[in-house]
């Protein structure tokens, strides 16, 4: 007999790259992304009240993180990834994604297929109206960019792309972001809602932009509270 909160592991295999992952818990399911350099595991305070209100979590590292294999080079690498996983999961899943989560998973619904098969999608602490200079900046500001300069200037080349999906996407759409630290500004906020006007908007005090490390409670209740009614 498998018990529901017991994680149970996932992989996929994709053309150049092994995907690991694991769910947990029993219920509608919550596909999760994490944030560049981070790991699946970054997830597990925010499944854990997830699924204590009924839900199923999925989550992998991400190509080229952790246990998972694959370069980290290109966003559609990312996106193919993300629609890989949606593929693999029961239709009506909601996907959450913070960071390069969030840009691949928007990427990943340029295809009608997969925006078929999912629920909605939780932006965390990213836009996809990303202004490049300060993006530069506020990565500089957090760390060295080293070898991740290829992957972040492939999605800064997209932003045009990223604009477009989200102005087509006929999808709930749910921005959490943070107070002091975050990415997200005012003037980002304002241009989603002009590309996408029926989001959802939910800030998490005391977070920055890692909300599921500073905040796992609160951005799983703002999520819960906003993504209810969309399956």
């Amino acid at each position: 007999m498998i018990v529901p909160d017991a994680p149970r592991e996932r992989r996929i295999a994709r053309p150049d790259a092994i995907l690991r992952g694991e769910e947990v818990g029993a219920g509608p399911t919550f596909l999760l992304l994490h944030a560049g350099g981070e790991r699946r595991r970054v997830w597990g305070p925010v499944s854990e009240v997830l699924v204590d209100a009924g839900y199923r979590c999925v989550a992998f590292d991400q190509r080229g993180h952790g246990d998972s294999g694959g370069s980290a080079r290109t966003l559609s690498a990312y996106a193919d990834d993300v629609a890989a996983m949606v593929h693999a999961e029961p239709p009506a899943s909601v996907v959450v994604g913070a960071s390069l989560g969030g840009l691949a998973a928007t990427a990943a619904l340029t295809d009608p297929a997969v925006r078929a098969r999912v629920a909605g999608l939780v932006l965390v602490d990213v836009v996809p109206c990303l202004d490049p200079a300060r993006v530069r900046g506020f990565l500089a500001s957090v760390g060295p960019l080293g070898a991740h300069t290829e992957l972040v200037e492939d999605i800064l080349s997209q932003v045009s792309r990223l604009r477009q999906v989200t102005t087509e996407l006929d999808l709930p759409l749910l921005l959490v972001h943070g107070d002091d630290g975050s990415s997200v500004t005012d003037e980002d906020i304002d241009q989603l809602l002009h590309l996408a006007p029926h989001t959802t908007v939910r800030p998490v005090q005391g977070a920055g932009h890692l909300i599921a490390r500073d905040q796992p409670v609160a951005l799983a209740q703002a999520v819960i509270a906003a993504t209810t009614a969309w399956r």
